[in-house]
């Protein structure tokens, strides 16, 4: 019932009431960043899997600029993440966003993380399971280590989540995030301004 119903009814209604009560603050963060990024926007958006392997849009603040070389290719992320873009990704400001994904249904609060469209022809069978449930904003993998998890064992964490989907695993996951989210831990990839490609064995 929690799984096929509630969650949804319970995501959409919470998605509401917060975009109600800090939608001042996204619109200050965007103002901040449009300035920050040098008038790259603040926004972002990419087409991630969903449920079902189903393409949307995820929204999230960007949090880089659009600097480029002499050649006309992007700066890397390193140099093109800003103060005020590490800033809001350290703290998850730049996660807020998608709560419109929430309430559209494309996303839950919690659930695997979306990923890139291109990674999915590189998931074995099993890991493709971590398409069975809609993606979350956190989730098991991301309080087990965020982005410095490797691939392979964060889709452990996604699919052992979707296994055992209730609702007191989400709350528990829910709190251990926002532990998490002040320790400011694992929001970069060993050795990366933000985290590392998968290549079908990391």
């Amino acid at each position: 019932m929690y799984k096929n119903y509630f969650k949804r009814v319970l995501g959409f209604s919470i998605a509401l009431v917060a975009l109600l009560c800090i939608g001042w603050l996204i619109i200050i963060v965007a103002i901040w960043l449009h300035f920050a990024n040098k008038g790259a926007g603040a926004f972002f958006m990419q087409e991630r899997p969903g449920k079902d392997a189903k393409i949307f849009k995820v929204i999230k603040f960007k949090t880089m600029t659009d600097e480029r070389d002499a050649d006309g290719n992007l700066l890397p992320d390193a140099e093109r993440l800003t103060k005020v873009g590490k800033f809001v990704r350290s703290t998850s400001i730049d996660e807020l966003p998608q709560l419109i994904n929430v309430l559209k249904g494309d996303m839950s609060f919690i659930g695997p993380r979306p990923l890139l469209p291109k990674y999915l022809k590189l998931y074995t069978p099993e890991q493709m399971r971590r398409h069975e449930v809609r993606p979350g904003i956190t989730g098991w993998a991301q309080i087990h280590g965020r982005n410095e998890l490797p691939f392979t064992e964060r889709f452990k964490y996604d699919v052992y989540y979707v296994d055992h989907l209730t609702f007191a695993f989400d709350l528990k996951i829910f709190f251990l995030t926002i532990l998490k989210v002040f320790k400011r831990e694992g929001i970069s990839a060993r050795g990366q301004a933000t985290v590392e490609a998968f290549n079908g064995s990391n």
